[in-house]
């Protein structure tokens, strides 16, 4: 049975996971703890209370912001046409990849903590980007030439901190998926 976490604790846990990756995109993912502790407004034993281990963290941090970014597709599916929603996604992918460089290199290290964060990632994007792709080709918008998994293989390589360059590559990309359509 699970315990139910009180509001406050669930407020620190918020403030810790949004402080952590502010904190991670500034400095890297070997930012002192007390830095993350202090602006996420907690004390330190409440940072080692959540998460005993670096890892820990740094894998919650992952996880929330993949959460976050798979979740829109639904929403953005709601709120506008297939490939509208299609392209603010892939915008919205995108910028998650530019803004995590600074975990890649945990997330690369070999540490066994991380090894299940690459499925998780499949896991939760490929269904997100399959939903909108789908919508897309059935309302003949673009042609099913790639897979979600080969959609975002591309997107993560074409991934840069420029924005404009990056939705100018998408923009390109979607133009090509729209031949033949």
């Amino acid at each position: 049975m699970e315990r139910k976490v009180r509001a406050d604790a669930q407020r620190n846990l918020d403030a810790l996971l949004v402080a952590a990756r502010d904190v991670f995109a500034a400095v890297g993912v070997d930012a002192p703890v007390r830095e993350i502790a202090a602006k996420a407004g907690v004390g330190v034993g409440t940072v080692y209370r959540h998460f005993p281990q670096r890892s820990d963290l740094v894998t919650a941090v992952f996880r929330h912001e993949v959460d976050a970014c798979a979740e829109q597709a639904p929403l953005l599916a709601a709120e506008h046409p297939p490939f509208e929603a299609l392209r603010r996604w892939l915008l919205r992918f995108t910028g998650f990849v530019a803004a995590k460089r600074g975990l890649a290199a945990a997330l690369h290290s070999g540490d066994p903590a991380f090894e299940p964060l690459p499925a998780y990632f499949s896991g939760r994007f490929e269904p997100a980007l399959g939903s909108l792709l789908d919508a897309a080709v059935q309302a003949g918008e673009i042609t099913a030439r790639l897979t979600p998994a080969e959609l975002l293989t591309t997107l993560s390589r074409l991934s840069t901190p420029d924005p404009e360059f990056t939705e100018r590559t998408i923009d390109l990309l979607l133009d090509g998926m729209r031949y033949r359509a």
